[in-house]
């Protein structure tokens, strides 16, 4: 089984890309999905975040992701307070959905893992692909698709690792600064080159 590393930062169109390699036969695994499951109400996640940042973040039992963003989102210390809590339960769904996707025989599987290289989890697999798009065109999709003001989807960006840290931990770069159709031929051509037949 071919195991992909799918990155890139927000805005950068690394949904695109995961959406087509769908298409093609892959097996995708939304890490963005694990994080959501491993802090659903009653998980041990939750409760940690509960004891780590305050009860105040427990709304109906649920997580106030809006709340808890904008504490993270503004310090650095508590993201990565954040992210030591979250990215353990994260990383054993991922580790489980690999052995469920080989108990089934599937040849290719992409983990989209928005920080994969923030986690250190570069030299996990077969191959990482990251989809790299400029600042502005970040910005720009960022205020017109999710209605963000410039500053949040800057802090967004400047929480993330660079284009260039991505860029060096990948075997392969995507140029997602087109149009849709453009970085879905570019996924074309990587999986004529890098899936066998």
């Amino acid at each position: 089984m071919l195991r992909i590393g799918l990155t890139g930062g927000i805005a950068s169109g690394k949904s695109t890309a995961l959406a087509r390699f769908a298409e093609l036969g892959a097996r995708v695994v939304d890490h963005d999905q694990l994080s959501r499951r491993a802090v659903a109400p009653g998980s041990a996640a939750l409760a940690d975040i509960a004891r780590e940042f305050g009860p105040r973040l427990i709304v109906k039992d649920e997580l106030d992701r809006g709340a808890l963003a904008q504490i993270v989102f503004a310090d650095d210390h508590a993201l990565a307070r954040l992210n030591s809590i979250v990215h353990p339960y994260v990383m054993a769904m991922g580790q489980a959905a690999d052995r469920q996707a080989r108990a089934e025989g599937v040849r290719v599987i992409v983990h989209d893992i928005p920080l994969l290289v923030e986690t250190g989890q570069d030299g996990e697999f077969d191959l990482v692909v990251t989809v790299a798009a400029d600042l502005d065109t970040r910005v720009r999709r960022m205020i017109e698709s999710r209605g963000m003001t410039e500053d949040d989807a800057r802090a967004r960006i400047r929480a993330q690792a660079t284009d260039e840290q991505r860029a060096a931990a990948a075997d392969v770069v995507l140029d997602g600064n087109a149009t849709p159709e453009h970085l879905a031929r570019q996924v074309d051509d990587f999986w004529h080159v890098h899936v066998p037949s």
